[in-house]
């Protein structure tokens, strides 16, 4: 069984892979690469913490990143050692990870961290939609550049959110005490 979804997803990142455009590459490179580390996330979450209304919203996204980094990259990446896509399909990557493990995605996942943290407690709709969308182009754009299996991305996508479900959880528990009257 885990054969044959290992073969479905991959033929489903090769036909992925069918759909590039020339003029498309240059720009999903450059957003899979603000992704690196983190990075477009982790500045946008420091740039939160400036302005009141946003602190709660960054310093959150920061928690979950770190849960993230955590569960992805410290533990499971090193346990289930999944070659990346392009050393075993035939496929040309837009951009190579020194990391030979690809699940699950750890861009996606800090993604999907800062953006569900975000989308928790942003005070303006519009803001919580970008997030999200924002999260879900980064989830994408490592399929269209090949680094990552599309069961990497959503469970990347799935973990992120979960920690930041267990941030905003830890943050509503530590608030609640911090309140509390002695």
């Amino acid at each position: 069984m885990l054969d044959t979804l290992q073969q479905l997803d991959g033929q489903l990142l090769v036909a992925i892979q069918g759909l590039h455009q020339p003029w498309l590459d240059p720009v999903v490179s450059f957003y899979t690469k603000l992704g690196d580390a983190g990075l477009l996330f982790i500045a946008l979450s420091l740039g939160m913490l400036i302005y009141k209304p946003t602190r709660r919203a960054g310093l959150l996204a920061l928690f979950a990143m770190i849960l993230g980094l955590l569960v992805t990259n410290v533990t499971i990446k090193p346990l289930v050692e999944r070659a990346r896509p392009w050393l075993l399909w035939p496929i040309e990557p837009l951009v190579t990870e020194k990391d030979p493990n690809s699940f699950p995605s750890g861009h996606t996942c800090a993604a999907f961290a800062a953006a569900m943290a975000w989308a928790r407690t942003l005070p303006l709709k519009r803001d919580q939609v970008i997030a999200v969308v924002m999260a879900v182009l980064m989830g994408l754009s490592r399929l269209y550049v090949g680094v990552h299996y599309p069961s990497d991305v959503l469970v990347g996508a799935v973990i992120g959110s979960l920690c930041a479900w267990i941030a905003w959880r830890a943050f509503q528990v530590w608030e609640e005490r911090r309140s509390r009257v002695y």
